[in-house]
């Protein structure tokens, strides 16, 4: 593959609904540039874009895949992103790198949530976009109606570039609005034909309309259309690809990738339309905390984006990037600035799919690989140590749910925290974090589907077999009353005795933990009062309930008695911790729970089943407030142990719209009849 110039370069994300058609249009694209000879089908596990183990069984895509096309002396590298929730944070990397986006509907399925969510992100980040209306020969299927649909859902800024010829099984090819010319399948292309007389009425309308969005680009195309004067095909495509760049135009193309028809269009339409590498002027970096604008040139000195990393069992880390200035070149030394680490790179190469094309460089604009950095992470930035520019690190969506981890067999424990560790540099929106106080491994991530490709990963790729379980609440323990108590410790068993006697208050407290003393007339010496506090401290750790850290609690040491020669600092630490047990035993004991501040964000018209399903998980609504989107922002508290299974819940109860954010808020008792269920299978488990 050749090398192209920043300007001959188009960066463009694929994205739609799961299921939409996205990598069968790759298929087409493909097999359209001939790089394929025949086209490869999703259901036959041969496809170019999921060549993944885990993709190839599912029948769906989990990352995104760069496919870069040669066509019309452009080239179009294609970011191919899943379409399911979990795996959103791989849509993120590719929406960070591109500079256009193509939008699939399935015209069987019409808008789904994920054409919403997919227009959301593009509205976000202020992406240029097409609309690809996939699978038009399928029964049921309605121009007019999915137009009507798209432009009630996603505004009137949606366009058609393109009305279709025939309907359903008879659906054989498209006219192009802009040309007013007829492209017929004649069963292996699309070729220059005749449409019907009302096919090119409704496309000769279309055009007149589309001309205004034209005439509006500048005054003088303004004085020119109320002139009546007629536009030249130059300016056509200038003030139409002005209107696209600004968002306000979104053309809508038909076709039918499993046919390859309308697929050579949408090309044609991202080269004409879509913004090349060279026209993103103003890239955004920093150096040190000084906020620059980079010029995506190839006469500049290196600033490379790392958006996404393979784990290859065989080749090892693959780092793919895209070059914003200068040259990315063999063995070259490049300099790690989020890392602050100078690497040698050896090959760099171009990827498509699993396969890797040598290349001598990557220039500015384009997107290319490495592999075997040992420091390189996704969202790190490449330069050279004389200019060292950052990019901003991607902001990934938080994990919404947590697994309790852990390996089948005793052999795999140390191979566990390898594995996952190099699936956390593969998937940036998964983590790993251990619990101290419930000596969990936990693993989060977007969902249940999410969770479960890392655990066949772990499997497939490392050799590590692994279960998941909810993980364990960390409760507290605390007082609601006081209590006075004496703790004694008396031994006798030849030559030197134990001996420490303290007297103490408990009571609540606002802090952790309070010690006081009020001894008068030294009846615990000076030197013993550090132990008791120490025997007090440790006591913390075990509450006489359940066994749970003990929390709000103030010891007041206010007499006691010693022994001159019996007495010793153990003696009164062990005294301390007979008093803490009985006292905290007398002062009325409760369990705590930790409390979650919920965010949740969902359309309008689930508000009623969100509402209703906080007050059933013993949560409480604290306000609601409407966003600019349109949404609701709710906001509520909720106990920790009714949230583990969130994240699924509110994919089925909002149909995947709903989303939410959630984080530790404070501790408060639990109801009796539970407290007494979570004492039993304390004693359970200690027993």
């Amino acid at each position: 593959m050749k090398n192209y110039s920043t300007d001959k370069i188009r960066n463009i994300a694929l994205l739609g609904h799961g299921g939409c058609g996205k990598t069968t249009l790759i298929e087409s694209m493909l097999f359209r540039t001939r790089v394929l000879n025949r086209m490869g089908n999703v259901n036959d596990k041969n496809t170019v874009s999921d060549f993944d183990k885990e993709e190839k069984e599912r029948g769906f895509s989990i990352g995104t895949s760069v496919l870069p096309l040669e066509f019309d002396d452009n080239k179009l590298n294609i970011l191919d992103t899943p379409g399911y929730f979990d795996f959103v944070g791989e849509v993120y990397g590719a929406l960070r790198v591109a500079s256009g986006a193509i939008i699939i509907v399935d015209a069987t399925s019409g808008v789904q949530v994920g054409t919403e969510k997919a227009w959301d992100l593009t509205e976000e980040y202020n992406v240029p976009r097409l609309i690809f209306l996939n699978r038009m020969d399928k029964e049921n299927v309605k121009f007019e109606k999915v137009l009507n649909e798209l432009q009630e859902k996603l505004g009137k800024k949606v366009v058609p570039f393109s009305v279709p010829i025939g309907a359903e099984k008879d659906f054989r090819g498209y006219v192009d609005i802009i040309s007013l010319q007829a492209m017929v399948y004649n069963g292996s292309e699309c070729v220059p034909g005749d449409a019907p007389e009302d096919v090119m009425a409704m496309a000769s309308e279309l055009r007149d309309s589309l001309m205004e969005s034209v005439a509006e680009t500048n005054e003088s195309m303004l004085e020119k259309f109320f002139a009546g004067e007629s536009f030249t095909d130059d300016e056509i495509r200038t003030g139409l690809k002005v209107a696209v760049n600004n968002g306000d135009l979104v053309p809508v193309v038909v076709g039918t990738a499993a046919k390859t028809i309308g697929v050579k269009e949408l090309m044609h339409l991202a080269i004409d339309y879509l913004p090349s590498a060279a026209e993103l002027t103003k890239t955004t970096a920093f150096k040190g905390t000084e906020e620059i604008k980079l010029k995506v040139d190839a006469s500049e000195p290196l600033a490379a984006f790392v958006f996404k990393t393979i784990v290859d069992p065989f080749v090892g880390k693959i780092s793919i990037f895209k070059v914003l200035s200068g040259k990315i070149k063999k063995d070259m030394e490049i300099y790690n600035v989020n890392k602050e680490e100078t690497e040698r790179i050896g090959n760099v190469f171009f990827v498509r799919g699993k396969e890797q094309i040598e290349a001598s460089e990557i220039s500015a604009g384009d997107i290319g690989a490495v592999a075997k950095l040992q420091y390189a992470q996704t969202g790190d930035t490449f330069a050279t140590k004389n200019n060292p520019v950052r990019f901003p690190e991607i902001k990934y969506p938080k994990p919404c749910l947590f697994m309790s981890v852990e390996p089948k067999s005793k052999d795999d424990e140390e191979k566990i925290g390898q594995a996952l560790h190099k699936l956390t540099d593969e998937d940036p929106t998964f983590i790993v974090e251990r619990n101290t106080e419930t000596k969990q491994l936990l693993i989060g991530g977007q969902g249940n589907i999410q969770l479960d490709v890392i655990v066949k990963k772990m499997k497939n790729t490392f050799n590590v077999e692994v279960d998941l379980s909810d993980p364990k609440i960390a409760y507290r323990e605390t007082i609601k009353g006081k209590s006075d108590v004496q703790g004694k410790h008396k031994k006798q068993s030849g030559g030197a005795g134990q001996y420490g006697d303290v007297h103490i208050r408990f009571e609540p407290s606002e802090e952790i933990f309070e010690f006081k003393e009020e001894i008068f007339g030294g009846s615990v010496p000076r030197q013993y009062i550090p132990a008791v506090e120490k025997g007090l401290r440790e006591s913390l750790d075990k509450g006489v309930l359940a066994g749970f850290p003990v929390v709000n609690v103030r010891a007041i040491l206010y007499d006691g008695s010693y022994h001159t020669v019996d007495s010793s600092e153990m003696a009164f630490k062990l005294a301390a911790s007979q008093a803490f047990k009985k006292g905290i035993k007398e002062a009325k004991p409760i369990l705590l729970e930790p409390i979650m501040s919920v965010r949740i964000v969902v359309p309008e018209e689930y508000m009623g089943d969100i509402m209703g399903d906080m007050n059933k998980r013993r949560g409480r609504i604290l306000g609601m407030e409407q966003l600019p989107s349109g949404k609701q922002l709710v906001m509520a508290e909720a106990p920790q142990t009714e949230m583990f299974k969130y994240a699924i819940d509110l994919k089925s109860m909002t149909q995947a719209r709903g989303s939410f954010e959630m984080e530790f808020l404070r501790y408060d008792e639990i109801p009796s009849n539970l407290a007494d269920k979570i004492i039993a299978e304390s004693k359970v488990e200690e027993s």
